[in-house]
């Protein structure tokens, strides 16, 4: 059995569990956040992003997924830190928070990995998700809320 480590992810821009600010949503220059990562471990090679809305009306959407980011301890914002796959709205870039109605909520999940991943730019979050298994490290999550004026 893997015994899976905690990250612990933080953003200069919002809270856990805080508004995430206009200015990283489709409402504003839809740029990606900052983020934090500390307790990184040994051995970390690579660490995927993967951004979604679970509270999307279709299921999960997926807003951003990169891997092969090198193990730093911040992803800058309006940045490009790794390979970029599809989200769902069929890009390879970051797609910000933008819910059609209500409040919605975005997991920005940080994995750290003990290789690289070898992947097609096309790939999706369930190709890096079977990709990862059993050679995440460590793991992290923070989680912001937005809904539209």
């Amino acid at each position: 059995m893997i015994v899976v480590g905690e990250l612990k992810i933080t953003s200069s821009a919002f809270q856990h569990k805080g508004l995430i600010p206009r200015k990283y949503t489709c409402d504003g220059i839809n740029v990606n956040p900052p983020l934090n990562i500390e307790g990184l471990p040994k051995g970390t090679t690579s660490l995927v992003l993967i951004v979604d809305d679970p509270d999307a009306s279709m299921g999960t959407w997926v807003h951003w997924v990169v891997w092969n980011i090198p193990p730093v301890q911040e992803i800058e914002e309006d940045s490009v830190p790794g390979v970029e796959g599809l989200n769902d709205f069929r890009k390879h870039s970051y797609g910000g928070p933008c819910p059609p109605s209500g409040t919605h909520r975005y997991f920005f999940k940080v994995y750290a990995l003990d290789t690289k991943l070898v992947l097609s730019p096309n790939s999706r979050k369930r190709d890096v998700e079977r990709a990862m298994k059993g050679r995440t490290l460590a793991k992290g999550e923070i989680m912001g809320l937005y809904s539209r004026r």
